[in-house]
């Protein structure tokens, strides 16, 4: 069987991604940086960095040639870490069919440009492939998808025949996919959550109760709205999985690595050290910077993502930024304010 779908990036939720297409016998190839974890996913068909507990499809392709993996594709799913989209991107650019369907998986904001995923595919692909890119999000970890919990995410594109087709293509009975099209709000809900679990996070290193965190999710939901609406994105879309979903998961779970790091951070430990610890990425530490610049250019306000920001680049101590954060100005409870 010829593959013709292709997922690039091998961390958690890429291999997870790969793995339920080639368990739907779809043709499937993922791409790994790492030349030597490729050779021991086709050997041991397990992913032992990222998902060492979970048997991967006897069906599923693996390589670490870019070219190899996207060429010929009826469906590229990208799933590098948002900081690294661009890069991978131009490299895989030649080589990309102007048929091929395009799905985003990654989280984040690009920290130099200050623009979401979507803006940086709409920069470096055609015009006449603009339709075929769609944004899958939602809270959704990867482990529990591997170990067929059920989970409900969204797919967002501009045009809805292209989400559809992206929602047959990856639903299954364990896994129900939406369709949306509002991209930004979907991307914005994706990248921001993070943000705010790390805040949780270091709310519960802190030693503070459900009190708080109900505070920090209620009110990161009004900033991740109000800077949604500025940029385009429609207020009920932060309302759904992608936005209020994805939140409460990972300002909650356990497996949360944006809410490990804020535990951490709320525990007294320096962000180096917490990060030299972790195998995995935690999106929310780069995104805090972009959101922050973001919102500061868009005069848009954002109490929590400020305050995680000073914690993060200007080491701020916790427990003042929490103190800052409740002695505000007193003011009517809004999504604008």
């Amino acid at each position: 069987m010829k593959n013709k779908y292709a997922v690039i990036g091998a961390g958690s939720w890429g291999t997870t991604l790969a793995n339920l297409l080639a368990q739907k016998k779809y043709g499937v190839t993922l791409w790994c940086y790492e030349t030597d974890l490729t050779e021991r996913m086709q050997r041991k068909r397990i992913n032992d960095i990222y998902l060492p507990d979970i048997v991967l499809a006897d069906n599923l392709h693996f390589t670490s040639s870019l070219k190899e993996a996207v060429s010929d594709k009826k469906m590229l799913v990208f799933v590098a870490p948002s900081q690294v989209t661009r890069q991978v991107l131009e490299q895989a650019l030649p080589h990309i069919s102007p048929e091929t369907i395009i799905v985003s998986a990654s989280k984040g904001i690009e920290n130099n440009t200050l623009k979401l995923l979507s803006e940086i595919f709409e920069e470096l692909l055609p015009a006449t492939m603009h339709q075929q890119l769609v944004f899958l999000s939602g809270p959704s970890f990867a482990r529990e998808v591997s170990q067929g919990m059920p989970t409900a995410v969204v797919a967002a594109g501009r045009d809805l025949a292209y989400a559809e087709q992206v929602q047959t293509i990856f639903s299954t009975e364990k896994f129900r996919v939406y369709t949306h099209t509002d991209v930004i709000g979907v991307e914005l809900g994706g990248a921001m959550k993070n943000v705010i679990a790390l805040a949780a996070g270091v709310a519960d290193g802190l030693g503070f109760g459900y009190n708080s965190r109900a505070a920090l999710i209620t009110r990161g939901l009004a900033e991740m709205t109000r800077l949604g609406l500025k940029l385009g994105g429609k207020a009920d879309t932060f309302a759904g999985l992608a936005g209020m979903g994805d939140l409460v998961l990972t300002c909650t779970g356990d497996l949360s690595r944006n809410r490990s790091v804020g535990i951490e951070l709320g525990k007294g430990r320096k962000l180096d050290d917490i990060l030299a610890g972790m195998t995995m990425i935690a999106e929310g530490v780069k995104t805090t910077l972009s959101a922050f610049q973001l919102a500061h250019k868009l005069n848009v306000d954002v109490p929590i993502i400020e305050q995680m920001y000073q914690i993060l680049y200007q080491n701020k101590d916790p427990r003042q930024a929490v103190s800052d954060l409740m002695l505000r100005d007193l003011k009517p409870e809004s999504l604008m304010s």
